[in-house]
Parts: C-alpha cells; structure tokens; sequence
C-alpha cells in the first residue's frame, strides 16, 4: 500500500484525523487553481471534526471550501431563522448534518397505526419545513442525511416489519427523504444509512464520544462520511472523472489472452475462478448507462484483444468502448492518445489495471488521473465503487446518451478527413441548433455543464444548480442554452452564455461549450443569437472577459475573433473586450437555428 493516495478508498480514518493540519497546509500550499465555494453546515450534532475532513477530501478534489458551522445541535434553528452571520455568508452549499439522535419521536408498542403515522409526519413536516426555509431563504443546493440504523431493536427482526419498530419507522423516514430529493432539483441526499453499515454499525457510534462531545459518530468513521458528503459536492461542482480506461488480461477476465488463448479465460459462472470476472464486466457495462465512457487500454495485440472481448461468457463487447488501444505502447502514452481522440483532459480518466507496476507508471507520468489499487479480482467492484469516480447527483438524458455522441464525433472525424473543403464539410453535417433562454427541464445539465468544461470557458465561473434556477429567473439576465445535431446524431445541451445586464451594457459572466463540438461554428450561432436578444432589451454595448487558467488556454482570443474590440490586459493576461451591437453583422453560416 505504500504511495497510496490518503484519500483513495479504504480510507485509514485515524491517519487522517490525526494528520489533518499537516494534510491541509500541504494541499493549500502545493499552489493548485481551485474552485472556491461557501458551505454551511448545520449541526444536530457537533460538527467540527466532520468540517475539518470534508475540507480534507474537497481540497483533494479540486475545490477549496469557505465554512459557516452553527452550533451544537441548532440546525432547526439556523435554518428557520438565520443568525444575521449565516444571512451575510450568502452559502453555496447548505449541507444538513443530522443523524439518528435527532429524530424527536418514535413509535410505542401502544400507538395505534394512526398514532405512528402523526409522529412520522411529525419528524418529516420538521425537516420539510428546514428545507423549504432554506430554498426560500438562500435559493442554493441542499445536502442532507438520511438516518443510520438505530442502535438496538426492540421488536428483534420483527423491527423491521412492525409498524411499532424503530427499524421500521427510520427506513420509512427515509423513504420519506428519498421521494422529497428526487422532487427536488436542487435537495441531494447523503445516504449516511449506506455509510453507516459499510463501516459496520458497532463502529460508527463511539457512544463516549457521543455522551462527552455530543459526537454523532466515531473519529474513525468522520473520513468515511466526508468522502461521502465531499462527492456529492465534487459531482455537483463537475469534478466527476469521466472514462474508466480498462486493463484486459488478469482484470477483465482472468489469464492472459494472448498466452492461454480464449478458451483458457477464466470467465463466466459455471467456472471457480470465473465468476468473479463475469460480476466485474457486468458492474462496469452498468456504467455506460450513466455516461461513463469506457475504453480499453491493453499491452496486446488488437486481433487478440477482440477474440477475448468476444468470449461467449463475457457481458463486454468491442462496440461497448468508445475507444479500443491494445497494442505495445506504454499504457500512460495509450491514455494521453485516447484523451486527445475524446477531446478530453487525462485527469478526466480512471485507470483500471491489477498490475501495480502499470499503475505506478500511469499514476507517475500523468498529473490528476485516478489509480485505484486492483489488488485482487474480488475487490474490483467495492474498490471503485466505493471511491464514488462516477458520484451521479442529477442523471440527464444527455448523461446516458454520452457514449453514442463520443461514437458519433468519431464518424464525423472520419467524414472531416475525407473532406476536401472545410466549409463544405460543415455543411454536409447538415447541422441544427436550437437556441433558448434557459428552461427548467435543462437546468440540471447547464450547471452541470458550467461545472465540467475547463477548456472553452473564458471566465471559469461555476454554478450550482438552485444559482442557475436563480439566474434563469432573474430580469437582470440574459441566458442562453445551446442544443447541436447533425446527420451522425444529437450532441445535446453542448453550450451556456450568461449575460448580467447593467443599463444599456451587458457584461458576459459565463461562455462555455463543450469541447466535443469544437469547430463547428456553434460558438458564432450563439453569438449572433446573444446580439439579436440584447438588441431587442436596449443593449448598445456587449462586454466580454477572459480570465486564464492552466487550461483555457484556447479562448484566449475568443472575443478577438468575434469582432470585439479589447479594451484592457493586465500582467496575469486578464483581459476585457468590448462589441458594440448596432453594427453587428451576423456570422453564423453553416447551422441551421431554432430559436
């Protein structure tokens, strides 16, 4: 286990509390761009060493957080009526930190069935009327737990099945959470229930801890329910990995294709040492379903590679990757090939593999990509599962169809290269946009958006879903959605403006699109749509920002090439340009618009 990331599951909770301090300096000081966020957290219990790991796991991610902690066991209250320091924090993120022992009622053997359902509708209608204050109050994202198993059950196993058991009433409880979020856009839950048995029940209550401290949950166990609440917050934030890129022989299936051939494979149900490999192929092509792309990488020949991706037992295919490298290159140079091919950073990527010198080489030579340690075939599953790569907060209809847009990008590759003229072979795209100001039923995948592209973004701004309901409401806004398809298939949500009117001027907070789409002119169909909608409100003046990153780098000019004039640099190579409106000349030639 030696160089394992401290933060890669199975996390050493003790090593972690004990080195917080030191692990925070180091990741604050290491001189990483991150993305800064407000998180408020409302205690039932006390919630120091809880705020002290999630910072731990956010700073991991990518994301450095600004915390407001109530009081011991005033989340009730700070959420109804919030202290005036909570109201001028103005939070991103309110994660509600409950627990089992602050339910305020539960059943008696003598309560009739009605009896138990007031008190249900009692400890529900308390937290109902917490989330509706704070939607209300601070219109921003909820985070809230769900309840671990109680402590002990009275009834036995009937707990479970008597109405009268507390087993009973805190899965109801929990149903009653799960329906509310899943109503809810901007309301997740942190299923500390899940959590809580992984880690083993006994375990997650230091009860000492719990009578001297008021904590709901032992020190070992913090790291484990931060992981869990940092993410959420990583998936909201667009900090998601995207690709799992696959090792075959000794992973996919057990021995190695090229020496035993495909009939020697251990793989399938029927086989001792097979089934282990047929659960592992079938959990991964679960993931495609969720939006994961997967692809192959492979020190083998490809002819080879194919005959064990066609073993009559195995659930994977060839047409189930996006992107198939089996040959004799280093794995990390496949990695870095493949990216590019997708459009895509590395440190987008999951490298799966059981051998741990290919690890250590992969994880060595490129910065950012998740290595999780394959040792054993019976742990692939709960490893990756349990390091959360794929967290889904909202799963977007875009989301599930991204292979088959990953796959269609490669046949307009093929179409491009075939094409003698640039222009024409825009047009034999036959392309179609639609372009809106923001609707609800796009909420969810535009700020997952503004939260996933790095690249084409000029300002790097992030949203949280409840800023962009905000937004989309708001007069003092002009928004835009961009939808792209051709002749190969639909692209989806690929492109967000947001535009903050003030007078006669609108200054452009956000411009981002998503890399798959790069040179198709979609960029231009969104200007000319911005122009014609700030005409139509009185804007003479359009002004646009870039600020630059380590990685977007590309839309430096952006605004140059849109006929913007610049205003002003600085020495960090910020810059402002200005367009004004009334001489405008539309620029978009090849897309046809439905506005």
């Amino acid at each position: 286990m030696e160089g394992k990331n401290i933060f890669e599951y199975p996390y050493d909770g003790a090593a972690i509390m004990a080195k917080r301090k030191k692990l925070r300096r180091e990741m604050l000081e290491d001189g990483s761009s991150r993305i800064r966020k407000k998180i408020a957290i409302l205690g039932g219990s006390t919630a120091d060493a809880v705020r002290e790991a999630l910072e731990l796991f956010l700073l991991n991610y990518g994301i450095e957080p600004e915390f407001y902690t109530s009081e011991y066991g005033q989340y009730y209250n700070d959420a109804l009526f919030p202290p005036e320091e909570l109201i001028q924090f103005k939070p991103d993120i309110v994660y509600v930190y409950t627990s089992y022992r602050n339910i305020t009622a539960f059943p008696d053997v003598h309560d009739s069935e009605q009896d138990v359902q007031a008190k249900l509708d009692e400890v529900y209608g308390g937290f109902l009327a917490v989330w509706e204050s704070i939607r209300k109050k601070f219109g921003c994202s909820i985070i809230q737990n769900n309840f671990e198993q109680p402590p002990f059950r009275l009834l036995g196993n009937s707990d479970f099945s008597d109405i009268h058991g507390r087993v009973n009433f805190v899965n109801r409880l929990n149903m009653k959470f799960a329906e509310y979020a899943a109503a809810h856009e901007n309301v997740n839950i942190c299923d500390i229930n899940y959590v809580s048995a992984c880690f083993g029940l006994d375990a997650w209550c230091d009860t000492t801890q719990w009578y001297m401290y008021k904590y709901a949950l032992s020190m070992q166990a913090v790291p484990y329910l931060a992981a869990n609440i940092a993410a959420i917050i990583k998936a909201m934030l667009g900090k998601n990995k995207k690709v799992l890129a696959l090792d075959l022989d000794n992973t996919l299936w057990g021995g190695v294709v090229g020496d035993d051939g495909t009939e020697g494979l251990q793989i399938g149900k029927d086989l001792p040492g097979g089934q282990v490999y047929s659960e592992f192929q079938e959990y991964v092509k679960l993931h495609k379903d969720i939006g994961v792309l997967l692809t192959v990488c492979s020190k083998n020949n490809e002819e080879t590679a194919l005959e064990g991706l066609g073993h009559p037992d195995g659930t994977l295919r060839p047409e189930d990757f996006t992107v198939i490298k089996a040959n004799w290159f280093n794995k990390d140079e496949n990695i870095l090939m493949t990216a590019d091919e997708l459009s895509l950073l590395p440190e987008s990527f999951v490298f799966a593999d059981d051998n741990p010198a290919e690890r250590k080489i992969v994880a060595d030579r490129i910065k950012g990509i998740a290595v999780p340690e394959m040792d054993g075939a019976e742990n692939y599953i709960r490893t990756l599962d349990r390091n959360r790569y794929f967290e889904v907060v909202r799963l977007s209809e875009d989301d599930m169809k991204r292979g088959e847009m990953y796959k269609a990008n490669a046949e307009r590759a093929a179409a491009m290269r075939s094409a003698e003229d640039y222009g024409e072979y825009l047009d034999s795209l036959e392309m179609k946009a639609e372009i809106k100001q923001f609707v609800p039923m796009y909420i969810a995948r535009i700020a997952q958006l503004t939260n996933k592209s790095n690249q084409f973004n000029v300002t790097t701004r992030r949203y949280t879903e409840g800023e962009i309901a905000n937004i989309s409401h708001d007069p003092a806004y002009i928004t835009l959605y961009g939808r792209l398809s051709d002749k190969f298939g639909d692209n989806g949500v690929v492109s967000v403006v947001i535009g903050n009117i003030r007078g006669t001027q609108l200054h452009i907070d956000l411009w981002i699109m998503s890399c798959r789409v790069l040179k198709r002119d979609m960029e231009f169909a969104m200007l000319d749509e911005l122009v014609r909608l700030a005409k139509e409100k009185g804007i003479d003046t359009i002004y646009g920002y870039y600020y630059p990153t380590a990685k977007n780098g590309m839309v430096r000019g952006l605004f140059g090439t849109f006929g913007f004039e610049k205003v002003s640099g600085d020495e960090q190579g910020n810059t402002v340009w200005k367009l004004p409106t009334d001489s405008y000349e539309n620029k978009n030639v090849h897309i046809s618009v439905d506005k």
